[in-house]
């Protein structure tokens, strides 16, 4: 089933609590997954960021609210516990507890983190929000969803800047990036474009390491998305390393590969590794090729142990 809401949370915390005992959030997280039959997956599946658990997350939020409403107490860390407003809400029997549900509670507007806090957070960060949005995500969520949106803008910018390149350009950018990314060093010790009259189709070479002892052969196609890389080019490219007497490959391309070609494994001992448009792209963002910081934004949390007094 697909994960809950936040908000939709915040009545089954409650029920989960109710029996007056101190909890620990482990155990309530553990308790209201097992009561939406959460597989395995869905329990391990990740914000957008990748820092945190979805679920575990939308709990925390879930709890948040609810005690700023008064509904729990918390007097350990990491527990919480049902308190007599909580219970009598629960009297009442609501089909639903959500933000509007909290906002009867003056304690809650005195400290609600909701519509006007989020469209805060939103627009410090060039985020337009729908109110679906508002509603239903947590503050982690919309950043991290708003940051792989840039992302993907960001990626299509750099592949059709990298299209327009020349070969001889879209070559040097290639051997750049494997550099950055570790192999061999320093750009000047540790790869070199070929891409010339007789290279049997090499594009240009990568040390695997900094003292240079092996070395990876480069094809790199610059083509438009649509012009895909089949199985018959990586087995031209099989055969390229084979004139060098080379087992290891990187086949970069500004399109995609068919099936047929991701499928393809050489008979012999070579080995290649397959890098796509959106590989490359991401590469490019990730170590800082062809893109430059505009903004950065720390999120950070309470340090619990600063507050220790042991």
């Amino acid at each position: 089933m697909p994960i809950p809401a936040f908000q939709e949370i915040m009545l089954p915390l409650l029920k989960v609590v109710s029996d007056k005992n101190e909890h620990k959030m482990k155990d309530v997280v553990d308790s209201l997954a097992k009561s939406y039959n959460l597989t395995d997956d869905e329990k391990k599946e990740l914000l957008p960021s990748g820092v945190a658990f979805l679920f575990e997350n939308r709990v925390h939020w879930a709890r948040f609210h609810v005690k700023k409403a008064g509904l729990v107490d918390s007097f350990k860390r990491g527990t919480i516990t049902i308190s007599q407003r909580g219970l009598d809400v629960l009297k009442k029997n609501p089909s639903l507890i959500n933000l509007s549900f909290l906002k009867q509670f003056p304690e809650f507007n005195e400290h609600n983190a909701t519509k006007n806090e989020k469209n805060s957070i939103a627009d410090s960060a060039g985020i337009e929000l729908t109110n679906d949005t508002i509603e239903d995500q947590t503050p982690e969520e919309i950043i991290g969803n708003a940051y792989l949106e840039i992302r993907s803008v960001l990626a299509q910018e750099i592949i059709n800047k990298v299209v327009s390149l020349s070969p001889n350009y879209f070559e040097k950018l290639v051997v750049e990036l494997l550099v950055k990314m570790g192999y061999g060093g320093s750009l000047k010790d540790a790869g070199r474009v070929v891409g010339k009259s007789g290279d049997e189709g090499i594009d240009g070479t990568i040390n695997e390491d900094k003292l240079g002892l092996d070395i990876i052969y480069i094809q790199a196609k610059r083509w438009k998305p649509g012009n895909v890389v089949g199985r018959p080019d990586l087995q031209q490219f099989v055969g390229a390393l084979a004139g060098q007497g080379a087992k290891k490959g990187i086949f970069i391309t500004t399109s995609s590969f068919t099936k047929d070609a991701k499928n393809y494994t050489p008979r012999n001992e070579t080995k290649i590794v397959l890098i796509d448009g959106e590989m490359l792209a991401r590469y490019m963002i990730d170590y800082n090729i062809g893109v430059t910081l505009q903004q950065n934004y720390e999120i950070k949390k309470i340090d619990n142990d600063y507050f220790g007094e042991e």
